[in-house]
């Protein structure tokens, strides 16, 4: 099988750094977990690091751009767990799930080998509001209706508690809707290639969306639908915190 990262993943590591607040956020939902696998790992991001960590990845790209003295990795898909029942405290899931081919097989399996479950996800209805989504690439919201939403996530955890996060203005984390605040950042090839939603589109298309971006900030279109770029604080763009009860 084709590694879908063995071009989305290259340089993944550098654009992709785990934000503190959020990695907050994660870090007290685990609450007193002592061991946690983080299942679809990829470079490692969020990863507690005073506790036993067992991390699971398929993809060798993303395996070697592991920082050294990160957590050790087992190669091997959500699907398919090689863990015993409930071998785990925690069984973590950080903005994986739309990458897995059986997403309920995959949660099922994150159910089996941990007594709790953490899942870092999105709201579809709430993310296609966001403005990149919303006035220039509708093609992502629509390829997102394939995928897991987090009420059906929630359902497969049941009971689980549904928590939303905040992404603040300079979020570190190179995500789809990170740069919420930084418009000009969706300009950079680079910045793009790092995220799954847009390097999975037609790239004439999304060529065509950053020519219009790139206009109406010049133009100031941008700015009379949205304000001031650079305006700070946090914004709801759509992600979602999953966690099953202690």
């Amino acid at each position: 099988m084709k590694d879908p990262y063995q071009t989305l993943g290259a340089g993944y590591a550098e654009r992709r750094r785990p934000d503190p607040r959020l990695a907050a956020i994660i870090e007290g939902a685990l609450g007193e977990a002592r061991t946690v696998v983080n299942v679809g790992a990829g470079a490692g991001s969020y990863e507690p690091a005073d506790r036993s960590v067992l991390a699971v990845e398929p993809s060798p790209v993303m395996i070697a751009q592991r920082p050294p003295g990160s957590a050790p990795v087992v190669r091997a898909v959500a699907e398919r767990l090689p863990f015993a029942d409930q071998s785990f405290d925690v069984g973590l899931a950080v903005l994986t799930v739309h990458h897995w081919t059986d997403p309920a097989r995959g949660l099922a399996e994150l159910r089996r080998v941990a007594r709790r479950q953490v899942v870092l996800t999105w709201d579809h209805a709430v993310m296609s509001r966001f403005w990149l989504i919303a006035d220039y690439l509708p093609e992502i919201a629509e390829a997102e209706r394939e995928l897991p939403d987090c009420d059906v996530i929630a359902r497969h955890l049941a009971p689980a508690q549904v928590m939303e996060v905040p992404v603040p203005h300079d979020c570190s984390d190179g995500f789809l809707a990170a740069y919420w605040d930084r418009p000009h950042a969706y300009l950079d090839p680079a910045v793009r290639a790092s995220v799954s939603s847009l390097a999975r589109l037609d790239p004439a298309r999304v060529e065509q969306a950053v020519q219009r971006l790139r206009a109406d900030l010049a133009g100031g279109g941008w700015q009379a639908r949205h304000g001031r770029p650079g305006a700070g604080g946090t914004a709801d763009v759509g992600y979602r915190l999953l966690t099953s009860p202690h």
